[in-house]
């Protein structure tokens, strides 16, 4: 007896599994979001980003001093290797014209008094104007001209020692008495695409789980595809095998997903792969169990395919903003971040972002991994219950 009640589980499993292949490959609207769309967003998204970082920014330079130490100053600027001077104004309001305009993304005042100040050994100051309302251009701008400032001051300073009876070794450690070097750990050329692109692929991995499942499960609801589940001879499919039979085909479509994107996208556009392979592997399967249990547990809301685009698209941003990538999690709410912990890729982005980016081991993103079974259990119970409900309803039977 007990053997026959497991061949017609295994019936019923093996009966969700080919439905639901079948169903996928039958639907474009749903092979375009559970099969293609990862791998064209994160496509677009890295070929977007694929400068990494923002070069030959113009900016404007007033030069009210009109001397050799100003030309000087600007031809450092020009050299800088993120911003180059493409105006030079008369006038600030001619200045202010160009950065409304968007013909410039910042402005260096050079004041009349700039080589007069230097050679009597005065203080002088330099205007530096950066458009802060794109926060990459406004780095650049101010970081370049800052650099070029601090480096022609350093040398006023030299100069001056040595002027004064100094020798050039002592005038050196004197203007310059600490030398640093930096080493840009994990992101070595500061590229805003190594920043932001492996939190995007996590986040495409949940969303478009949620948006597809979400999909297929209006569809069966709108036209009753779960009734036609039943094995002959049985009165109703069972929860388990419909929610694991499911959960079987998207994740052998998400396997062959990751191993491209994880494998041979991240060598294309040169992503670090500092992790080891079994770890991602070890990590990120129950990340992409607990996206498809949620998965199911929702699709289970919708009456329509429809639904599932409407209701899910726009939480893309937000569980995003939420997951610590773009703004860093201490300067988030910590109720709100602590909200955001619902959503499984809070904890893979942050799990996965040490792994891969930094090479931590799977010891090092624990609570990570294990929050994320934790959410794998819940959702399990909870797909269960959202289908054990619909097999329920009338209208199915």
């Amino acid at each position: 007896m007990k053997t026959n009640r497991l061949r017609v589980k295994y019936k019923e499993f093996s009966s969700v599994v080919t439905t639901e292949f079948n169903h996928i490959r039958k639907d474009e609207g749903i092979m375009l979001i559970l099969v293609f769309a990862m791998l064209i967003y994160a496509t677009i998204y890295s070929l977007a980003y694929s400068n990494e970082v923002l070069r030959n920014i113009p900016i404007a330079v007033i030069d009210h001093s009109q001397t050799a130490s100003s030309r000087e100053l600007i031809d450092k600027i020009d050299a800088a290797p993120n911003v180059f001077t493409s105006y030079s104004p008369s006038s600030m309001d001619e200045a202010e014209k160009l950065l409304y305009n968007r013909d410039i993304y910042g402005i260096v005042y050079i004041p009349q008094t700039y080589e007069k100040s230097l050679l009597r050994g005065e203080r002088t100051t330099i205007g530096i104007y950066a458009d802060a309302s794109y926060f990459l251009m406004y780095r650049q701008v101010f970081s370049d001209v800052v650099a070029v400032i601090t480096d022609i001051g350093a040398t006023v300073k030299k100069n001056k020692l040595i002027l004064g009876g100094a020798n050039e070794y002592q005038a050196d450690v004197i203007s310059e008495p600490i030398i640093f070097t930096t080493k840009n750990l994990f992101n070595p050329y500061l590229g805003y695409g190594t920043f932001i692109m492996p939190a995007i692929i996590i986040l495409l991995i949940q969303q478009t789980l949620l948006v597809g499942i979400g999909m297929i499960g209006g569809t069966w609801r709108e036209f009753g595809g779960y009734g036609k589940l039943k094995i002959e001879g049985e009165k109703r499919v069972s929860t388990i095998p419909i929610v694991l039979g499911k959960s079987v085909v998207y994740l052998a479509i998400y396997a062959f997903s990751m191993l491209y994107v994880l494998g041979i996208h991240y060598k294309l556009f040169d992503y670090p792969m500092n992790g080891s392979a079994s770890t991602i592997i070890t990590f990120l399967f129950p990340y992409v169990l607990s996206c498809i249990f949620l998965g199911i547990a929702v699709s289970t809301l919708f009456r329509y395919r429809e639904s599932s685009m409407l209701y899910l698209l726009w939480t893309s941003i937000p569980i995003l903003l939420l997951s610590g990538a773009s703004m860093p999690q201490e300067a988030i709410p910590e109720w709100l971040f602590m909200f955001g912990k619902i959503f499984p890729s809070t904890s893979a982005i942050e799990g996965f972002l040490s792994i891969q980016t930094m090479g931590s081991t799977l010891l090092d993103v624990m609570p990570q991994y294990q929050l994320l079974w934790v959410l794998t259990g819940i959702y399990f119970v909870l797909a269960c219950i959202g289908i054990r409900v619909i097999m329920n309803k009338k209208e199915l039977k």
